[in-house]
């Protein structure tokens, strides 16, 4: 395996969240344990973006889960991408599916799942689910663990 430190330009500094989505940077780290298959998990129980339309904050929380081929996303160029959504407007449907794609095109991921459960917006809780295609055989896939949304219920 290599290091490949030296061309980590987050990691270790000030680095400052991109302005969206489509500035910030997914830097990647080899995996090292290329030779297993294995799961990844990053959970963002305060992820935030904008509504399209509105301009009203939205919340979120999302259960990333991905097993890796020979990179793996180095964990704060993925928290200063996930912060990069804090002043873009879209939809739910559209900030949990394109932060599974970003990922998978970073990484190379051989397999993928997001799960975006969304905080009611109009009175209605909205819970988006993406996964590049069916797992690995023999991967142990625990649940995510974040119930539907039951308000003060």
């Amino acid at each position: 395996m290599t290091d490949n430190s030296e061309t980590l330009t987050q990691l270790g500094g000030n680095a400052e969240i991109a302005a969206s989505p489509a500035e910030a940077t997914l830097e990647t780290v080899p995996n090292p344990q290329g030779d297993t298959t294995y799961l990844i998990r990053f959970a963002c129980p305060e992820f935030t973006s904008l509504c399209p339309v509105t301009g009203q904050p939205d919340f979120a929380h999302l259960v990333i889960d991905y097993v890796p081929d020979s990179k793996i996303v180095e964990s704060k160029s993925l928290k200063l991408f996930l912060g990069s959504f804090r002043n873009h407007g879209a939809f739910h449907e559209d900030c949990t599916v394109m932060i599974g794609k970003r990922i998978v095109e970073a990484t190379g991921a051989n397999w993928l799942r997001i799960g975006g459960y969304w905080y009611p917006r109009g009175g209605i809780p909205i819970d988006v689910f993406w996964q590049t295609g069916e797992p690995p055989e023999g991967l142990w896939i625990p649940d995510q663990g974040v119930a539907s949304y039951r308000g003060r219920g």
